[in-house]
């Protein structure tokens, strides 16, 4: 049961976690002068031992003799059996005692034959040994477990233990609170060992268990409560889904083996009655004694609340007078309650609470799903709509296990297959259990082969095939097929219509193909009484935003002004999506950082990972490429541990945007890469464009713009935008300007006639801004070209768009300077090097200084210790010179602390200082100067 951990980086386990205080203590104890013995007491599994195994490490390591025993249940009745392995190291100097001690030492510790010696000569005897031992270097006697040390032993133990101040000799002994002994320890001073502190116990647990999802973490600090056994011995006795928190977890955590040692034998040992009650409190988790005295009657109409007095004196649980209800003095006394509790009890004990919970149907439908053997619709029903409460709450795991336990107990098989497709889809859908997603589909299937063409069905298995080898065809067929021949007669309230309908429009969107979208209108202008906004409007600004009016455009705004505080995380995500692509997700930032809060703490891996993606995108269109990166990984490590494979290519693009637009090609180019190897085969041809957008950034970074025409030239042709190719408004101005750079002005000047006949420009100031200068760069009057330029980058909201605003400005300096406008150019030059400087983007601040030189100035070098900061940086360290804490400023610029703290950490060497204090001064010298 010893609790050590190895620090990270290291094989070795040479520190107690979060015990430096409780060692110190007994050190300082047991080495007074006026004592010299130590009685540590503590509840099981507290890490006595643990303890002893370390203060005896460290003795040894000092040169000290460590004698150790330990009472074993099968010898408390040998006498001096304990004696006999504490001494038993010690039997080469018996020789030194007289020889009236030898032999009463000899015959007690059984290496002599001879009448029993008398108790008080034994003890005498022992401690004569002791101190004769402790000639030659001290001596630490250790004893465990004294609750089973024999009695004749636990005498010679007290004898010396209240002996052996002023001597060479030390005595430390542990013993469980509340077990009695033949030790007798009065005058012999002690020290309880308590629980771990909240802080140690969770680094325990993040260090044994460091995959742990959040909830279960959580439940297995509530329940342990800083027991260290109980933190390393509990996760052992979950399946892994249940570790994953992809399963529910139940309602009492079941105990380990040696837990069970612990906490099983004392609730055996109380009367039957006492354990009924015991259980009912368990099985009710509310302490509540009206409850517990009624469920008791209608047990068996005999126990009653007197029965608990044996397990109130055990010190198992106590009455709290206000508000008057049972507690258990350690939540695995519940779990020892269960585990010696049978079958037909716990069903009896379950029957019984239903009983009498009637006026609280959720608590009730639990009762009676765990009582009834037999198919019962009415109880199938019950938790069917408990199933149906509990994730309008957000708990997905415990809808599946109770849609899981109504299809067990559904008479019918088509009912069975409903509900076990509903829990299939809740799996897929919210929390990522593909695996088991997939064997619930089976098990449908089983019970229904007629069932795989329900919704529930359909769109959960074409999450499976998704996320598998599957291709995009194959799942638009099934859903397509599915909604189609559906019962739901396009009620525009069904929800499991609505979920599918959502499904399928990513599909539409994935595919990039118009005719993908035939059905999905179809079937969307079949709603009755009318379909839900947000389903046409996102077709509109997702699918095809370059054909989206101003009329679409405003029913965005109002749809995301009335999403800023929902608390659905699949409408956020879903408005988050209908904002991708006309820049709107600033709006919805908020509301995204919640569900990536909620997903850190366990929430739904889908929707964690979609506010990840949306607002990874927006930090990079918004110049915040740290975080960007940072969120980037942190999809990535969620879709290799969900399975989400599907999503993967997200964050690859996010990334890649990044890493393009700093310079770091190599890396931008493999990330692309592998979104067109998955992508490609599969017919994701959304993704395939994203990584030609990533490629042709690259290319334009190194110069080859003949490349990155080719590129985006493929995601739609010059010229065009085609119809549902959503990311063409993204890549226009890539095209115009590598079109203008590698003589294809035709080609440039197609683009941006196209341009002018959609509504691109009116999506949003970052795409305004990009349209306009695509406009300037094809436009042959330079006197035209410098007003266009002028008038895009005095716009209003252009700055929040740092790097669009650079490359506008880039373009404009370049395009004077070769109008032999030389001075005009330097101020658009110099502003867009500096920004260019400020996000990190090496090949691009390069260009602009090149094109400095052309102009025969100078290129300046930055001053001052900020100019060395990037724009987040500098945005953190005025903040945080004002006072703001981390978290503080986390919430103003709707990142997460970590961030903030880590920039601080890169802030202070770049501005030669260490620490916050000294930031106000920094700046307040940067800004007179």
């Amino acid at each position: 049961m010893a609790h050590f951990a190895d620090p990270p980086g290291t094989g070795s386990a040479d520190s107690l976690v979060g015990r430096d205080r409780d060692l110190g203590r007994v050190r300082e104890l047991l080495g007074r002068q006026a004592d010299g013995a130590l009685l540590l007491s503590g509840d099981p599994g507290v890490g006595k031992s643990a303890l002893l195994d370390a203060v005896a490490a460290a003795a040894a390591t000092s040169g000290t003799c460590v004698l150790r025993a330990a009472g074993a249940e099968f010898e408390a009745d040998v006498s001096y059996a304990a004696l006999n392995q504490i001494l038993l190291p010690l039997h080469g100097i018996l020789d030194r005692l007289s020889a009236h001690s030898r032999e009463a030492m000899s015959v007690a510790l059984g290496f002599g034959a001879g009448p029993p010696p008398e108790r008080l000569v034994v003890c005498n005897a022992a401690l004569a040994l002791l101190r004769s031992a402790a000639e030659d270097s001290p001596v630490l006697l250790i004893v465990d477990d004294l609750p089973w040390v024999d009695r004749a032993s636990a005498a010679v133990f007290g004898f010396v233990a209240r002996r052996a101040s002023g001597d060479r000799v030390r005595f430390l002994a542990a013993s469980r609170t509340g077990v009695g002994s033949f030790f007798d320890g009065s005058g012999v001073p002690s020290y309880v060992l308590p629980a771990l502190d909240a802080e140690a116990a969770a680094h325990l647990v993040d260090l044994r268990f460091p995959d742990l999802a959040h909830p279960v973490r959580r439940r297995l600090l509530d329940t342990a409560r800083g027991n260290p056994l109980a933190l390393l011995e509990l996760p052992g006795a979950l399946r892994a889904d249940q570790r994953r928190a992809r399963e529910v977890l139940p309602a009492v955590l079941p105990l380990g083996e040696h837990l069970q040692s612990l906490f099983v034998s004392r609730v055996r040992s109380l009367p039957a009655s006492t354990r009924t009650l015991l259980l009912l409190a368990t099985l009710d988790g509310t302490g509540n004694l009206g409850v517990l005295s009624s469920a008791a009657r209608e047990m068996d109409g005999e126990t009653d609340l007197r029965d608990l007095d044996a397990a109130e004196q055990d010190g198992l649980v106590r009455v709290e007078e206000s508000p008057r209800r049972l507690v258990f003095r350690h939540p695995l006394i519940m779990s020892a309650v269960v585990e010696t509790a049978t079958s037909s009890s716990r069903r009896a004990a379950h029957r019984a609470l239903a009983r009498v919970l009637g006026d609280k149907p959720e608590q009730r439908a639990w009762h009676l799903g765990e009582a009834t053997l037999q198919p019962d619709e009415e109880v199938a029903v019950l938790l069917e709509r408990t199933a149906r409460r509990i994730l309008d709450r957000g708990d997905a795991v415990a809808a599946i296990a109770a849609l899981t336990r109504a299809a067990d107990l559904s008479p019918l098989d088509t009912d069975r297959a409903r509900r076990l497709s509903e829990a299939a889809y809740v799996g897929a859908e919210a929390i990522g259990a593909l695996r088991s997603a997939s064997l619930l589909l089976e098990d449908a299937w089983r019970a229904d082969p007629g069932h795989g063409a329900s919704l529930r069905s359909a769109t959960a298995a074409v999450q499976l095939v998704l996320n598998s080898d599957g291709d995009l065809a194959t799942a638009h067929r099934l859903l397509v097929g599915a909604i189609e021949q559906g019962d739901h007669g396009y009620d525009a309230e069904d929800p499991a219509l609505l979920d599918a309908l959502h499904f399928l429009q990513l599909l539409c969107n994935y595919g990039a193909r118009e005719e993908l979208w035939t059905p999905y209108y179809a079937a969307v202008s079949r709603m009755r009484p009318a379909p839900p906004r947000l389903l046409l409007v996102a077709a509109g600004t997702w699918g095809d935003p370059a054909r989206a009016d101003p009329a679409t455009l405003r029913e965005l705004d109002e749809i995301i002004d009335s999403a800023t505080k929902e608390t659905d995380p699949a409408r956020v995500v879903r408005v988050g999506t209908a904002a991708l692509y006309p820049d709107r997700l600033s709006a919805v930032r908020e509301a995204s950082w919640r569900l990536v809060r909620q997903g850190r703490e366990g929430g739904p891996v889908r929707r964690h990972i979609g506010a990840l993606l949306h607002l990874s995108v927006d930090d990079y269109h918004r110049g915040r490429w740290d975080e960007a990166l940072e969120l980037s990984d942190e999809g990535l490590t969620l879709c290799a541990e969900s399975g989400y494979t599907v999503c993967t290519w997200f964050f690859q693009y996010s990334k890649g945007l990044v890493t393009a637009s700093r310079g770091d090609t190599d890396t931008a180019h493999a990330l692309a890469d592998a979104m067109t190897n998955w992508a490609a085969p599969r017919g994701i041809h959304e993704a395939v464009h994203g990584a030609r957008e990533v490629h042709a950034l690259a290319d334009i970074a190194d110069g080859d713009f003949d490349a990155a025409f080719g590129r985006v030239n493929a995601v739609s042709p010059a010229g065009v935008f085609a119809p549902y190719v959503a990311h063409a408004t993204w890549v226009f101005f890539d095209l115009v300007e590598s079109a203008v750079r590698t003589d294809r002005r035709s080609q440039a000047v197609a683009h941006v006639r196209a341009l002018r006949e959609s509504n691109v420009a009116g999506l949003s100031p970052r795409l305004g801004l990009l349209a306009a200068g695509a406009e300037a760069l094809v436009t042959e009057d330079d006197a035209e070209a410098a007003r266009l330029f002028t008038e895009a980058l005095a716009a209003p909201d252009t700055d929040r768009w740092p790097f669009a605003q650079a490359r506008v400005r880039l373009a404009q300096g370049e395009r004077l300077r070769r109008a032999r406008a030389l001075s005009e150019s330097m101020g658009p030059l110099t502003a867009a090097m500096t920004t260019f400087q400020t996000l990190g983007s090496s090949s691009w601040a390069e260009r602009a200084r090149k094109e400095l030189r052309a102009a025969g100035r100078v290129v300046p070098h930055a001053d001052g210790p900020t100019a060395a900061l990037t724009a987040q940086e500098r945005e953190i360290a005025e903040l945080a010179a004002t006072g703001l804490t981390n978290k503080q400023i986390a919430e103003r610029l709707f990142i997460s602390h970590r961030t903030v703290g880590t920039h601080l950490y890169q802030i202070y060497p770049k501005l030669g200082i260490a620490s916050r204090v000294a930031l106000r001064d920094v700046l307040r010298r940067t800004g007179q100067d």
